[in-house]
């Protein structure tokens, strides 16, 4: 089965490369203009990927289709914006004009990423269930769970990950080339304000004050580590 992707731009000229670039990879595209319905259509083709230039769709995409990957296209190179768009659920970010092989290279990884995520992460054997020291915290790797004290708290899929890399090495600093690596893949090593706005989301949710955080702390200009309080 080929893979479908959906692409969205107002600009008819990025229609069209859009489409040229996609079909030479063999991806089955439907490419449409914001007259359209997205999510008539993605209701319609249930696409594996979307490419899309209007970011504020992201959030009551992420809410439908919570699995499937999202790439924005978007002109505007400030880094604010690209946190923000992160926040609305896009899982990653390429600003225009881009590399047309970097584009596809950002298209495989994510392909790749959602894959992964259909199979199974974690091999069969790895059941481990992380703890802080002080009991506050813990992580299921089989039954993808998360706890804080007393209440379950639902990740993402790369919230989990970022968590589970971070709990694996407790005490270790991981810098953030390591953590881009293993979570995000090889082509996004250098993306470290993708980390910044992950690491935000993830200290939201299990740190009871995130401004000041007793888990998942900072190790400036390096990266970052979990430290496990003591009970």
């Amino acid at each position: 089965m080929k893979v479908r992707v959906v692409a969205l731009d107002a600009d008819p000229a990025m229609q069209y490369l859009l489409r040229r670039l996609l079909r030479r990879e063999r991806y089955e595209v439907i490419s449409i203009g914001q007259c359209v319905s997205v999510m008539e259509v993605i209701r319609q083709h249930q696409p594996h990927l979307l490419l899309l230039d209007d970011p504020d769709l992201c959030r009551t995409i992420r809410q439908q289709w919570p699995h499937v990957p999202v790439i924005v296209l978007s002109a505007v190179a400030e880094e604010q914006e690209k946190a923000r768009v992160l926040d609305l659920g896009a899982d990653d970010y390429v600003t225009k004009p881009f590399d047309s092989e970097e584009l596809l290279a950002r298209v495989r990884a994510q392909l790749r990423r959602a894959q992964m995520r259909a199979e199974g992460p974690f091999p069969p054997h790895e059941s481990e269930v992380f703890t802080s020291n002080d009991g506050t915290i813990s992580l299921d790797i089989a039954r993808h769970l998360v706890c804080v004290g007393n209440r379950e708290v639902r990740l993402t899929p790369t919230e989990f990950e970022l968590l589970r890399q971070l709990m694996l090495h407790e005490g270790r600093v991981l810098t953030h080339r390591m953590l881009l690596r293993n979570i995000w893949g090889p082509e996004y090593g250098e993306e470290a304000d993708y980390l910044r706005v992950y690491i935000r989301q993830l200290r939201c949710k299990v740190e009871e004050e995130p401004a000041h955080p007793r888990y998942i702390v900072t190790e400036p200009g390096v990266g970052y580590k979990f430290r496990s309080p003591s009970s």
